[in-house]
């Protein structure tokens, strides 16, 4: 694929592009998806959208009920843009560091980037200081705008390396007085569709955090599938949601999707899961992203009555067991919507809502998206037969300088590293993270449909299942339960939950090995983070 001529003057992410030959393949199947050569997704998704949707439409709600128009984040994005360029010199191609929660300054900062010409590197507050130095040495940002209540880190790991300047504290050289010294007025940098707008760490589920590098086009081709066809979203709806914008599935449900077609966003900088229920409620909020172990959190605390008001909730980040489907729908009367997708691929691309849900599945092909199930050489699986789950469409996976690339993309399909099966009708339902399939004494078992067994009890707020190395059955299923507030992890307790397990599942799927702990493992973003518990598993004596 020929690449446009580049708007940026510093070519460091064209330049540090994937070969070509190691690209996945691209397919841009709907009229919808046809953008032209031109393309800078911010003068899309703020500047054409207060032409489309009126300046005085709410664009950000805050859950001290303050609220920004669209009119608004164009002025404040615009003065953005401009400190960027005028104060700091800031060019095309420059990578503009991020460092924030969820909240309006954020978005602005965002957009401000991308209307610069610049690229957007999105990182968590709660990284460490290793972890944002690591990053910048990937990236190379020429700036990091921070704010100013997560700055110390900020500025011990950029040191001499690269300006941080803060954002919130009041000082002369915050960004916000900066930005109150500009106009409201910016002419965005006409870039390449094929530029590269954003460098997305991933999560970091399994092991150390890969850089993909997504152009404009792909910011607005996941609203342009996933959002417009499965969501329908309208000027009416409110998005609200748990996932940092930092990742790219609450960078997509949180901004991009609700300014692409006019909606409203409720931005909440940390909360608990009944938290979120209530200010989402509160808000009156029709759509409603989180992950499951958030939906089940809210219906233990007898809370289901503050997502009735919802016209969608959708579910991501990490397996949907069925039995938490059913949960909610009995609770609330809502059909959750299932999805799986990747940082490699920005968002949702298998996915059902409606008359197409069929509980216990993801769902089907995202339109625009296609999906099939490869065997250990790459060969296409016939329906029922399990594999790993392979995707194409009009993104794809790109990492910078990275060599797992050739893992993550085979014969032009992104291999996403999950275990799937695809039945006649097309429905995909998930079997394991392909590094999360337990063989046991010759049975191959799925960690998730023992947690899925599991978290029907009662006791059991959330759990974790993995492989535990044992020498006379290669391996054993080891699940490490959270159980609710008030009830003890007792070994008589532990027999009780193998024994529910062996009446829910096959009785050989049991965990043989059950610790309780305080909490499990996650990553920033909420996902569980599996690996951890092999590796403190790794550490102890094979039984």
């Amino acid at each position: 694929m020929e690449l446009s001529p580049t708007a940026h003057q510093d070519t460091f992410t064209r330049d540090h592009l994937p070969p070509q030959d190691l690209w996945p393949t691209l397919e841009f199947t709907l009229p919808e998806l046809q953008y032209p050569d031109r393309l800078n997704a911010a003068t899309v998704l703020i500047d054409d959208a207060v032409e489309r949707f009126g300046a005085d439409s709410p664009a950000l709600l805050a859950p001290d009920g303050s609220r920004q128009s669209y009119g608004e984040l164009l002025a404040r994005s615009n003065q953005v843009a401009q400190v960027l360029t005028e104060d700091f010199g800031i060019v095309p191609g420059n990578r503009v560091m991020l460092r924030a929660p969820n909240n309006a300054w954020l978005v602005a900062c965002w957009l401000g980037v991308l209307k610069a010409g610049a690229v957007v590197v999105t990182t968590m507050p709660a990284l460490r200081v290793t972890e944002i130095g690591k990053l910048a040495s990937l990236t190379r940002p020429a700036l990091m705008l921070c704010d100013h209540r997560f700055i110390d880190d900020a500025q011990l790991a950029a040191g001499s390396a690269y300006p941080v300047v803060p954002v919130g504290s009041g000082e002369d050289k915050d960004l916000v007085a900066l930005a109150a010294t500009k106009s409201t007025e910016f002419t965005n940098i006409t870039t390449a569709a094929d530029d590269v707008a954003l460098l997305g760490p991933t999560s970091g589920t399994t092991g150390t955090p890969k850089i993909t590098m997504h152009f404009h086009r792909d910011i607005l081709a996941n609203a342009d599938t996933f959002a417009r066809h499965i969501l329908a979203p309208t000027p009416r709806d409110v998005f609200a949601g748990s996932p940092p914008l930092a990742f790219t599935f609450g960078l997509g449900g949180l901004v991009v999707f609700p300014l692409r077609f006019g909606a409203s966003t409720l931005l909440t900088e940390r909360t608990t899961p009944l938290e979120l229920a209530q200010l989402s409620h509160d808000a009156g909020a029709t759509i409603l992203f989180t992950a499951p172990t958030a939906y089940r959190a809210i219906l233990k605390e007898n809370r289901g009555d503050l997502l009735r008001t919802l016209r969608l909730a959708v579910s991501a980040g990490e397996h949907l067991p069925a039995a938490t489907w059913q949960a909610v729908k009995e609770a609330t009367g809502l059909e959750l919507i299932d999805g799986i997708g990747s940082t490699e691929l920005l968002h949702v691309f298998i996915s059902a809502a409606g008359a197409d849900i069929r509980p216990g599945a993801t769902g089907l092909a995202v339109p625009g998206y296609r999906a099939t199930i490869l065997d250990g050489e790459g060969a296409e699986l016939g329906p029922d037969e399990v594999g790993r789950l392979a995707i194409i469409g009009p993104t794809g996976c790109r990492y910078l300088d990275d060599e797992r690339q050739h893992a993550y993309v085979s014969n032009g399909w992104n291999v996403t590293g999950d275990t799937f099966v695809r039945d006649a009708d097309g429905y995909f339902t998930y079997q394991a993270r392909s590094d999360n399939m337990i063989v046991s004494s010759g049975y191959n078992i799925g960690g998730p449909e023992v947690e899925e067994a599991l978290i029907q009890h009662p006791d059991v707020l959330e759990t974790a299942v993995v492989a535990r190395p044992d020498n006379h059955r290669g391996s054993v299923v080891c699940a490490f339960v959270v159980l609710i507030e008030g009830i003890e992890g007792t070994e008589a307790k532990a027999v009780e939950l193998q024994d529910f397990v062996k009446s829910v599942i096959a009785p050989y799927k049991y965990p043989r090995d059950i610790r309780f702990v305080d909490e499990l493992p996650r990553n920033p973003s909420g996902k569980l983070q599996h690996f951890k518990l092999r590796e403190a598993l790794s550490e102890s004596p094979v039984q």
